[in-house]
């Protein structure tokens, strides 16, 4: 099956990425995303670009060790956690974790159309469609589990008055949840 997406600007860099950790798994294989083969192989898209540019994959590549690396260990030392993937694009993490309750992925509607065509969720992960600025917390049914939030590479397309209302509705949601970002 291939599907064609039609994305660009900020959007389309949720293929790029995708398409660093499938190329990753099936040359080096520093990292291990059977998911990321699995999307890349039902796009139809021109990933050559994306071969081009080595510093963006290589960025994506050393971002999603640490990143993996850090969330298994919260996970394990707080079993049945609750994470929640803010601006999520086309992440397969939730795949490669065990020890999580739900995994919920939230990012703007038009990207979580494409991950509901690409990646239909249902049980423990599900996706929410909203702007991580919205107040979000109502989708959260476990806000008295553990939790930890992740924000990997949206931060720097925000304002500091953007930063701080996506605080707000963590807090409002989950108090003082751990959380682990890229600036």
């Amino acid at each position: 099956m291939n599907e064609t997406v039609s994305l660009s600007g900020v959007p389309e860099t949720m293929l790029q990425t995708v398409y660093a950790r499938a190329k990753e798994t099936r040359t080096r294989g520093a990292i291990h995303d059977d998911k990321a083969v699995e999307l890349v192989e039902k796009l139809h898209y021109d990933f050559s670009l994306a071969d081009k540019d080595a510093a963006m994959s290589s960025g994506v590549i050393a971002r999603t060790i640490v990143l993996d690396h850090l969330v298994q260990d919260y996970l394990a030392a707080h079993s049945g956690a609750v994470v929640v993937n803010i601006a999520c694009g086309l992440d397969t993490r939730c795949y490669r974790m065990q020890g999580y309750t739900h995994w919920y992925n939230l990012d703007l509607p038009e990207t979580i159309n494409v991950r509901a065509r690409l990646l239909p969720e249902s049980g423990a992960i599900s996706q929410i469609a909203q702007s991580a600025m919205e107040d979000w917390s109502g989708e959260i049914a476990e806000k008295n589990a553990p939790a930890l939030v992740i924000m990997e590479e949206l931060t720097m397309y925000l304002t500091q008055t953007d930063v701080q209302q996506i605080f707000a509705v963590i807090a409002k949601c989950f108090g003082k949840a751990p959380c682990l970002w890229k600036l």
